[in-house]
C-alpha cells in the first residue's frame, strides 16, 4: 500500500482490525473457489483497507464515484467491490457482528429483545430510475422511502429501501421479517401511527408485540415521544454521511448498503471510542 495523507473518514488501525478478518476471508474464499474449478485469474493487487476507506470516503463526503481522489484505487475497482460486498451480504454480516460487540460493550446481551421502527422519505438524484421512485402523499416527497429497525440503543438491525409510494405497513412487515430472521430473540417493537393494523397483526404471527406510540395531543410543539426518539436519533446519526442526504443510488439495494455502511462506520468507532472529525471540531496541524 502506498503511503498517503490520511482522510478524516479513514479507518484507524483499531477500527480496521474489527473489519479486516471478514474481508480477508471473503477474498481468500473467492480465490480458493476459482482455484477449485481451474480458473486462473489475476491476483488481486489493491489493498482491501484502501478499498474500504475509499467506499467510506464516498459515503461520508457524498461525492460521485468517479470523483474519488487519485490516491485511492481506481473508482471502477472501488465501485465493483462495493457492489460485490453489497450483493453477497458482507455489509450485513459486518453490521450484525459489530452490533453484538457494541451491545456487549454497553453491558447488554448480544442479541436484542426490543426494537423501534421508522421510515424516512428522501428525494432522489437525476440518475435514479423512475421505476424505483414514487410519491409519499403524506410528506409530499417524490423519491424513495427508507425503512429501518433499531434496537433500544439505536443500533441498526435491518433496513429496506423502496419507492416513496410504498406504504409503511408493507415496509414494516418486511422489516419485521428481516429483523426476526437475523435476531430471533426479538419480542417487542415500538412504531408510530403510520404502521397500522396490518403490521401489528404481522408482528403477532412472528411473536413480536408491535406497540403504536402516538404523540400526546395535549402537548403543543416539539416533545420527546416514548421510545420513538431512539430511531429518530439513529436517522440523525446516519445523515452525518452526506451520501445519504439524498438517494443517489441507481439500485435500492445499493442504497440500503450505503445506510448499512454508515452504521458500520458508526459501530466501529463506538467500539474503539473514536469519532469522525467534523467542521465543528477545532482544526489541528
Amino acid at each position: 500500500m502506498t503511503e498517503r495523507r490520511a482522510y478524516p473518514s479513514d479507518l484507524s488501525d483499531a477500527c480496521w482490525s474489527l473489519i479486516a478478518p471478514r474481508l480477508t476471508a471473503w477474498r481468500q474464499a473467492r480465490t480458493d473457489a476459482r482455484t477449485e474449478i481451474g480458473i486462473k485469474g489475476r491476483t488481486p493487487t489493491h489493498d482491501l483497507r484502501e478499498i474500504f476507506n475509499a467506499i467510506l470516503y464516498v459515503n461520508r463526503t457524498g461525492i460521485a464515484w468517479r470523483y474519488l481522489p487519485h490516491d485511492f484505487p481506481p473508482h471502477a475497482t472501488v465501485y465493483g467491490y462495493f457492489v460485490l460486498w453489497s450483493r453477497e451480504g458482507i455489509f450485513t454480516e459486518l453490521n450484525y457482528t459489530l452490533t453484538g460487540l457494541v451491545r456487549d460493550h454497553r453491558g447488554r446481551t448480544t442479541e436484542p429483545t426490543a426494537s423501534i421502527m421508522d421510515t424516512q422519505s428522501v428525494k432522489t438524484s437525476t440518475n435514479v430510475p423512475l421505476e424505483t421512485q414514487g410519491i409519499d402523499a403524506g410528506k409530499k416527497i417524490a423519491g424513495r422511502k427508507r425503512g429501518i429497525i433499531t434496537d433500544t440503543l439505536g443500533l441498526l438491525l435491518a433496513v429496506i429501501v423502496t419507492a416513496a409510494s410504498v406504504s409503511d405497513n408493507v415496509i414494516g412487515n418486511d422489516l419485521l421479517d428481516r429483523a426476526t430472521t437475523l435476531h430471533p430473540t426479538l419480542t417487542k417493537t415500538w412504531v408510530d401511527a403510520g404502521f397500522k393494523v396490518k403490521t401489528v397483526e404481522h408482528g403477532a404471527t412472528l411473536g413480536v408485540d408491535v406497540e403504536v406510540v402516538t404523540k400526546d395531543p395535549q402537548v403543543k410543539g416539539f416533545s420527546v415521544v416514548k421510545r420513538r426518539w431512539v430511531v429518530e436519533r439513529t436517522i440523525g446519526w446516519l445523515m452525518h454521511h452526506r451520501r445519504l442526504a439524498r438517494d443517489y443510488e441507481t439500485r435500492p439495494a445499493n442504497s440500503a448498503a450505503m445506510i448499512t455502511l454508515a452504521m458500520i462506520d458508526n459501530l466501529a468507532r463506538r467500539i474503539t471510542d473514536e469519532t469522525t472529525p467534523t467542521w465543528r471540531d477545532p482544526q489541528t496541524t
